[in-house]
């Protein structure tokens, strides 16, 4: 495939700046955001990384459709020269477990509160399919686009208890107004080909997400045979935000897989 010319100038500052050996270089941490959030919301988590000495892409996910955003990451990802650990949260799991495949240099599957689809299912199913999610009621009226579609919001003045409970309301209201739409196609779009499959994958969840129920990600946890399950007491959906230490912790214990 093609690379695009963010991902050549991506691997020639890695290929600058990195410090492991040849040999055995240090995976480089491809994170990938969800759905009304953006490649910020990563920053805690990458500044422990970098200072633990990884390198880090915080990607910014389109959200348009998970075949185009896969596509998207999996160009990151071909032009980076060493391997990598790929990181997705709520429907960038949706994204990664796609846009892994095909690469030799992927080495391990991170789901921070994720979507860890199989073969045709979708985000907004597998929301469905336990109990628990609150989501629905919480969105703005879909915001009609020229080519037919729509893009989805949270309703900014019910971000915070539904999509970030365990922040401070003022750090969240930045969040809710800055928060990027993702649209109703994508959240409906069957994943084509799990790479979870083939790649170890580790998982972490709060126990009080309100977009994706816990239950529904221990079941997909389970089902790809995770090596480790974390789970944040009273976490909301955006542990990232909230608890990046051991968001950070379980990245590393990724980048550790031999």
């Amino acid at each position: 495939m093609k690379k695009t010319l963010v991902a050549f100038a991506l691997a020639s500052t890695l290929l600058v700046g990195a410090g492991a050996s040849a040999a055995e270089p240090k995976p480089v941490i491809v994170l990938v955001h969800g759905a009304f959030a953006d490649a910020s919301s990563w920053n805690r988590v990458v500044a422990i990384l970098e200072k633990d000495g990884y390198r880090v892409v915080a990607a910014a996910n389109p959200l348009r459709g998970v075949g185009s955003d896969a596509r998207y990451v999996s160009d990151i990802v071909g032009g980076i020269p060493s391997p990598v650990v790929l990181v997705g949260h709520s429907y960038g799991g949706n994204v990664i477990t796609d846009a892994a495949n095909g690469h030799a240099n992927v080495k391990a599957l991170v789901y921070v509160s994720a979507f860890a689809p199989d073969v045709g299912e979708t985000a907004a199913g597998l929301s469905g399919k336990f109990p628990g999610s609150t989501l629905g009621p919480t969105l703005a009226p879909p915001v009609k686009l020229s080519d037919g579609g729509s893009d989805l919001y949270i309703q900014q003045d019910k971000f915070h208890d539904q999509f970030a409970a365990d922040v401070p309301e003022a750090e969240a209201a930045l969040m809710a107004a800055t928060q990027r739409p993702v649209t109703e196609a994508a959240l409906n779009e069957p994943t084509a080909k799990p790479a979870w499959k083939t790649l170890p994958s580790w998982h972490i969840y709060g126990s009080a997400d309100r977009n994706i129920p816990p239950e529904a990600m221990a079941f997909m946890a389970r089902r790809a045979h995770a090596r480790e399950v974390r789970v944040i007491e009273g976490g909301s959906h955006v542990v990232m935000v909230s608890n990046p230490q051991p968001v950070a912790r379980i990245v590393e214990d990724a980048a550790d897989v031999k």
